[in-house]
């Protein structure tokens, strides 16, 4: 087994090899980890303080790390983080990102690699996020003696580790020292797996949004757009969600609508300039004048999604009609009913509760979501979908807490 997954993390790297020569994102994932060795050697050439290795696949990830991360640098605790990704789509974003010393992607997992990353960087502490778990890194932190974390981690019994035939990924999490779990589910897998050093944390992107919501920048324009009135916003959305709330919007001439689409693609700004003739605005061109009259705020950038909510009295959040449900606990941290695809968005545990708590709603298509709407017209409805809304998100804080805790108690 072990041949058979070194044979398919090589294959799986050689075809990002053919791919980079026709996709820019694929290109990215193999330019990024070309000379790594001596780019991390420079930066980890002295070590002076305690190390600790965040690795996150990719944003999603990335948000439930950086409450940890942020939590540790607000203190002032005297640690050098270091943060790899495994995806360009985290890197690219956070290459940047100021409360860390390093970034740099995540190099391929081989025996050779994991023994030199680790013999470079020499962490203290390696804490995983969510799903991470790479055989040979993990083998080798644990050869060097190094705690390995895994947290904000979820487990569902479809997994292959929980399969008869899931031996080898099931060792490997018997291998870890430490989990943070977001639910009971995850800690009954575990045991059953004679995995005994389990925490039930929660989800630190809770504590992220609840901290947006109570710190963020305001948006001057999208404050200025929503004045007065019913507005939903739609973050995170791909065509399919698009032709679910074009006719949508035409059924109900009282609401507006601020957009924020997953990719920043102008077919999709012209989809919608055609079905709303004059009533579209780019953000990038809005000003006190022009944004009158205007029934569409069209989102053309990237970052303050997790902002814009606090402006919407609705929230519909894209993916569940394609590759999977996006970050509804943005939307639901600002006290407002919140709507998305029926299809897939089972695997995220925090959509599932939200139906359950009547906070969000799964639409099969634009007649379903009028039907919502329209039951959300009764003012004690909404109010209670609203309360519903920041009591689930206020009672599903405080892992960050915790997992520093543990932190400080490793490293201190």
């Amino acid at each position: 087994m072990i041949f058979l997954y070194w044979v398919f993390v090589q294959l799986s790297f050689g075809l990002y090899k053919i791919a980079s020569w026709f996709n820019s994102k694929a290109k990215l994932f193999v330019e990024g980890r070309k000379n790594w060795r001596n780019s991390l050697a420079v930066q980890f050439e002295k070590k002076s303080n305690a190390i600790l290795w965040f690795h996150c696949a990719s944003v999603g990830e990335f948000e439930q790390a950086r409450p940890i991360i942020e939590f540790i640098r607000e203190r002032n605790f005297s640690v050098k983080i270091l943060l790899t990704f495994f995806s360009p789509s985290g890197y690219e974003l956070r290459k940047n990102y100021d409360k860390v010393d390093v970034v740099a992607y995540l190099p391929l997992d081989s025996p050779k690699n994991a023994r030199d990353f680790v013999s470079i960087t020499k962490p203290d502490l390696a804490i995983f996020i969510k799903y991470e778990f790479w055989h040979y890194y993990i083998k080798e932190l644990n050869n060097k003696k190094i705690p390995i974390w895994s947290v904000s981690s979820i487990f569902r019994k479809e997994q292959i580790y929980f399969k008869w035939y899931g031996g080898f990924y099931a060792k490997i999490l018997s291998r870890i020292n430490q989990f943070f779990v977001q639910n009971e589910e995850s800690v009954q897998l575990l045991t059953d797996l004679g995995i005994a050093q389990v925490i039930k944390a929660g989800d630190s992107r809770f504590d992220r949004v609840v901290d947006i919501a109570k710190k963020g920048e305001p948006i001057p324009t999208a404050a200025l757009f929503s004045h007065n009135k019913q507005v939903v916003v739609a973050g995170s959305i791909w065509k399919e969600d698009i032709d679910v709330i074009i006719p949508f919007l035409k059924n109900n001439n009282q609401l507006y609508a601020i957009i924020a689409p997953h990719e920043l693609k102008e077919e999709y700004f012209s989809f919608f300039e055609k079905k709303f003739p004059n009533e579209c605005l780019k953000y990038s061109e809005a000003n006190e004048e022009n944004i009158v009259g205007k029934r569409i705020l069209w989102i053309d950038n990237v970052g303050m999604l997790s902002r814009l909510y606090r402006y919407g009295k609705y929230a519909y959040v894209g993916g569940a009609f394609g590759k999977g449900l996006h970050n509804t606990v943005e939307a639901a941290c600002y006290g407002i009913p919140v709507f998305f695809g029926n299809k897939k968005y089972q695997k995220f545990l925090e959509a599932k509760e939200m139906i359950t708590k009547g906070v969000a709603f799964a639409i099969a298509d634009e007649n379903e979501l009028q039907q919502i709407f329209m039951k959300l017209q009764n003012h004690n409805v909404y109010v209670n979908a609203c309360e519903q809304a920041m009591a689930y998100v206020n009672s599903k804080t405080g892992a960050t807490k915790i997992v520093v805790e543990e932190i400080l108690r490793k490293v201190s």
